[in-house]
């Protein structure tokens, strides 16, 4: 799952990512609102974290422009917290509000709930005898639980939801990854090697010469 976080309170941004990225996600930090707009152009996020009082571009204006023109789900955050301000928030096009100060394991279930909302993301995925649980953050084989790192969850995840098609390694490291990893580096490659051998024989990942992997 990848994440955008728009806060322009900096201390509090690198706290909510760094949280979000330890509960398994790949997530970016923004600053202001016209950041904000210049990643979501550039990048496919999942969810996107959204401070409402933002500076350049207002998060308004950054909630609105999204719920046009992305498909990513929307979370408000906001020091106002009245009912007024929750129904004005939603018919912005957000797709949830939480007010300010939060509980940081909310936070989290709020995250993966919008996530679970997306037609191409079910929360439980089953191929044979191979399983995931998004919600939980849980893999298994054949009843066996699989001890998945953060990366190699999101590899799977990626995997399993393409249904058989081709998933580049380019598009593995932009999804699981964050905008800080190194394109030209071996990550994925290794990562796919440490996935393959915990989901044991028979081989269920294949390599698709110069255009990426497979289940």
């Amino acid at each position: 799952m990848r994440v955008l976080v728009v806060e322009d309170h900096v201390t509090l941004a690198a706290r909510i990512g760094e949280g979000l990225r330890d509960a398994g996600m790949a997530v970016d930090v923004v600053h202001d609102g016209a950041a904000a707009l210049t990643g979501v152009a550039e990048t496919t996020y999942d969810v996107v974290v959204l401070d409402r009082d933002l500076p350049v571009v207002h998060g308004d204006h950054v909630c609105r422009t999204l719920a046009i023109d992305t498909a990513a789900r929307i979370l408000l955050l906001t020091a106002a917290t009245s009912i007024a301000d929750r129904v004005d928030g939603l018919e912005l096009g957000a797709d949830d509000y939480l007010g300010k100060p939060f509980a940081f394991p909310e936070l989290v279930a709020r995250v993966r709930a919008l996530a679970r909302r997306t037609p191409s993301a079910p929360p439980l995925i089953q191929r044979g005898n191979l399983m995931v649980d998004r919600a939980r953050h849980r893999a298994s084989r054949a009843g066996q639980a699989l001890s998945l790192t953060r990366k190699e969850f999101g590899v799977l995840e990626m995997l399993l939801a393409a249904d058989g098609a081709v998933v580049s390694a380019e598009q593995m490291l932009e999804h699981v990854w964050d905008a800080h990893a190194d394109p030209f580096s071996n990550v994925v490659s290794v990562t796919l090697a440490r996935l393959r051998r915990k989901l044991g024989p028979p081989p269920l990942i294949e390599t698709v010469v110069g255009r990426g992997y497979r289940l």
